[in-house]
């Protein structure tokens, strides 16, 4: 009789998107942000979720960390990054066009099936997009509890403790396991990666899973007919006193 348990097992979903420190820059067509010769890089939130899930497995109370995205096919050095945070897999859905959240969260939804994670962890939201939708969905999807924009995050055996952040102040949520937590800013800082945990991270394991294989579809339900840059800012003015500036406030209508 075998009694071996299950590894528990956290599975850190992740999205690779222009790097935030690069000036995006329009197509002069429109049609859509230039990405020739950008450098992409984890999504600040993902990378924030893999810290995370790797700190509850350093406190001992998760066995494996398992790193997913949904991308092309060139985008396997992102995921090498997270295997080199210390995560032990990567499975890479290879997808030649992004997917909009609830294409993405059925996929993610089939991975959560085969690798039976006791959480799922994402970023609140990818910096291209700022949609918010796909860890909510995935929890819908999977008919398991959710709790998003997480600032802290205390687990026990059975439950999730989690401090998010709301409009009020803080909120403190328990949710039964296994679940679904989204990350925001303030619940870590992501560590450095040294060079020799690049190199070890070469040879972890790597799964690549074709979309086709897992039912998904690129459809788009939402289409950008036009793409354009934000207005110029205009220049500021200096006023004398407070009646100067509620009077040039009431004259552009703003008061």
């Amino acid at each position: 009789m075998n009694t071996a348990q299950a590894p528990r097992r956290i599975l850190v979903a992740i999205k690779r998107v222009v790097d935030y420190n690069v000036r995006i820059r329009v197509k002069p067509d429109g049609s859509g942000v230039m990405l020739d010769g950008v450098k992409l890089s984890i999504n600040p939130f993902d990378q924030i979720a893999v810290e995370e899930a790797l700190r509850i497995k350093e406190k001992g109370l998760a066995d494996e960390v398992v790193i997913a995205t949904i991308a092309p096919a060139d985008a396997q050095s992102m995921l090498r990054n997270a295997l080199a945070m210390g995560a032990q897999r990567a499975l890479h859905v290879v997808a030649d066009t992004a997917l909009e959240p609830l294409a993405a969260a059925r996929v993610l939804l089939k991975l959560v099936e085969k690798e039976s994670p006791f959480l799922v962890i994402l970023g609140k939201q990818a910096i291209d997009d700022d949609n918010n939708q796909t860890g909510q969905m995935l929890a819908a999807l999977w008919n398991r509890p959710q709790a998003t924009f997480a600032s802290k995050v205390e687990l026990t055996a059975t439950t999730a403790r989690v401090t998010r952040e709301v409009d009020a102040g803080l909120e403190t949520l328990e949710v039964d396991l296994p679940a679904v937590v989204t990350t925001d800013l303030r619940l870590n800082e992501p560590r450095f990666v040294k060079l020799p945990e690049i190199m070890k991270a070469k040879t972890k394991p790597l799964e690549t899973i074709p979309l086709a294989s897992l039912g998904g579809a690129s459809d788009l339900r939402v289409k950008a007919t036009r793409t354009e840059p934000p207005a110029a800012r205009q220049r500021g003015i200096m006023v004398k006193d407070a009646g100067e500036l509620f009077a040039e406030l009431h004259k552009r209508g703003l008061v």
